[in-house]
């Protein structure tokens, strides 16, 4: 069955950097776009990236534009997201997806908090 884990959320000060790791398991990795979501309390879930079979197309959230970077090794079937000048703002739980035989699947989410 698909499987998606995510890994590397943390507690961070602003301007701080992560990076988030996605295990994907259960389905041909290489053949699928893959994306990376954030929900914080009280608010809906987020598109933050997406990323291209083959790691050439790439889009992001306006409000992440030139501070996050999704990246994808198809030989290890993981998708990453560089993190970097976090904000407050980007508080939230991260969720990895993929979106395959006409429904998304989801990972348990890995919680990414920006304070000082």
């Amino acid at each position: 069955q698909v499987q998606l884990v995510e890994s590397g959320g943390d507690l961070v000060q602003p301007g701080g950097s992560l990076r988030l790791s996605c295990a994907a398991s259960g389905f041909t990795f290489s053949t699928y776009a893959m994306s990376w979501y954030r929900q914080a309390p009280g608010k809906e879930r987020e598109l933050v990236a997406r990323i291209g079979r083959f790691g050439s197309l790439t889009n992001y959230a306006d409000s992440v534009k030139g501070r996050f970077t999704i990246s994808r090794d198809n030989a290890k079937n993981t998708v990453y997201l560089q993190m970097n000048a976090l904000k407050p703002e980007d508080t939230a739980m991260y969720y990895c997806n993929v979106y395959l035989v006409l429904r998304d699947y989801w990972g348990q989410g890995t919680q990414v908090t920006v304070s000082s």
